[in-house]
């Protein structure tokens, strides 16, 4: 049963229930299970966090025995980012896969599989999935994590996600409201600007969110960006007219708004994370997401006794605090009435099935299955936080289970192509790009590559913006490791 240390009064436990922290390691702190005793409601988990279902199972029990009713949530879009899968790949495409294939129900059915997965391991609420529409083809950060460049599109694959994922018993929570597709910036380093007028917004932007909302998302998560045309002065995080005015007057929202990652540079580098969360509430904010960067007990005393400050100060209405600990409360009360959908034993192999339908095969009608063993070459960017680089990625594993000894290596620099042709020496090529468009030095690489090895096979696991080339083009639509093994079933010639 939930307990409450004695002699802490309704304010701290408020400030508390409205944080959701993160913490290092594979079990629980000591300090983590006090503040949940205490009146913390919610936990952030990290790759850092998870080592097997069997581990995240028992972690998740070790916070429950403390708060029975504990938000516990993820980062698992699938795809590019996974927590689960977070040393491995993902057993699941992304959404740029998933768009590409653009059939609802297999959105929903792809969702409603993880959703399992994550309820099995003892997790209620995903911070996913990423509604942005990718309308930048220079975005660094959203990409394949956005169903595309189409509003439409990526409002029916938004709701059919919302839908999967909540039948699971696991809360939505759709992001990065009101839209980070339209941004050449990663607001984990920088804060991004949108300029687009009102209009455009509505009709872009907006339009996923407001189906995800029809759709019954338990919780939407803001974007640290700044969009003049609804406030000119304050991040859509800290912007009373982006979260209230917007999102739950216009809009209608009436579920949990939780915040990005506070320690993300494009709040915190300006405002701090203690000012930024006051704000944050303030402006309608209902849950303080920390822990991607700072994980430890001082990070959420800290955010805690700003918060009870800022009350005492008359700055953050008592009454806004409260009504936002309360709806942490009512998504904890609803996850914990939800048993979930029955497990279709059919759907454990969909997320293969998904990545196959999603791969788009250029040269193919005069290319022939590889017998021998290849040279991989990686051409490898830097990756950004939110995938971050733990996670592996490419064709090489799966092409040496098909074609025993396969060799690989990692390239990323303009001198890439030669020493690429120099470890590949007789064997076959195949060259793994990852947003070609948006590296020169990748695409100069892959010139090079081609015109000295024409018979080169090309492999682009980013988005596929650059005009196909090479023998064989094979666009994945994302990285996941089920998006390999369906290129690298072609490549050898073994499709499912």
């Amino acid at each position: 049963m939930t307990t409450f240390a004695s002699g802490t009064d309704t304010l701290t436990r408020d400030a508390l229930t409205v944080l959701q922290p993160g913490f290092t390691g594979t079990t629980a702190p000591d300090w983590l299970l006090r503040r949940l005793g205490e009146g913390l409601a919610s936990v952030g988990l990290f790759g850092r966090n998870i080592a097997s279902p069997a581990q995240l199972a028992a972690l998740t029990a070790q916070l429950r025995a403390e708060r029975d009713d504990v938000l516990v949530a993820i980062d698992e879009e699938g795809g590019d980012v996974t927590r689960l899968e977070v040393r491995t790949g993902s057993s699941f495409p992304g959404n740029h896969a998933l768009g590409a294939v653009d059939d609802v129900e297999l959105t929903r059915s792809v969702a409603l599989e993880l959703g399992h997965r994550l309820a099995a391991c003892g997790v209620n609420l995903n911070w996913a999935p990423s509604a942005d529409v990718n309308s930048d083809p220079a975005n660094p950060v959203i990409g394949v994590r956005s169903f595309g460049a189409d509003p439409e599109l990526v409002a029916r694959h938004t709701a059919a996600y919302v839908t999967g994922l909540q039948s699971a018993g696991v809360a939505a929570c759709t992001k990065h409201f009101p839209g980070h597709g339209d941004t050449a910036v990663d607001s984990h380093h920088a804060l991004p600007r949108i300029g687009v007028g009102d209009a455009v917004l509505r009709a872009r932007e907006l339009v996923p969110f407001r189906a995800a909302i029809a759709a019954g998302t338990k919780a939407v998560m803001s974007a640290h960006i700044l969009v003049p045309a609804l406030d000119p002065d304050h991040p859509a995080t800290l912007s009373r007219a982006v979260l209230t005015e917007l999102l739950r007057g216009e809009l209608g929202y009436d579920g949990l708004i939780v915040t990005d990652g506070m320690e993300m540079r494009a709040v915190s580098g300006t405002y701090g994370i203690e000012r930024g969360s006051v704000l944050a509430v303030a402006a309608g904010a209902d849950a303080i997401c920390v822990g991607g960067g700072l994980a430890d007990d001082e990070t959420v005393r800290r955010l805690r006794d700003a918060l009870v400050t800022a009350v005492r100060a008359g700055e953050l209405p008592e009454e806004r605090l409260a009504d936002a600990a309360a709806r942490v409360r009512g998504l904890a009360r609803w996850t914990a009435g939800r048993p979930g959908a029955a497990r279709n034993v059919a759907e454990h192999e969909i997320g293969l099935r998904a990545a196959r339908r999603a791969l788009r095969v250029t040269g193919g009608a005069d290319f022939t299955p590889l017998t021998e063993p290849p040279y991989v070459v990686a051409l490898t960017p830097v990756a950004n936080i939110a995938v971050g680089d733990e996670t592996p990625w490419g064709v090489a594993a799966e092409l040496r289970r098909l074609l025993p000894g396969t060799q690989t290596g990692t390239f990323a620099d303009g001198e890439a192509a030669r020493a690429a042709l120099d470890a590949a020496g007789s064997r076959r090529v195949v060259a793994v790009v990852r947003d070609e468009h948006r590296h020169p030095w990748m695409a100069a690489a892959l010139d090079t590559l081609l015109a000295a090895r024409p018979d080169t096979i090309v492999v682009e696991m980013g988005v596929p913006q650059a005009a196909p080339r090479g023998a064989l083009h094979l666009a994945t639509h994302g990285a996941a490791r089920v998006c390999g093994r369906a290129a690298a079933e072609v490549i050898a010639g073994t499709e499912g």
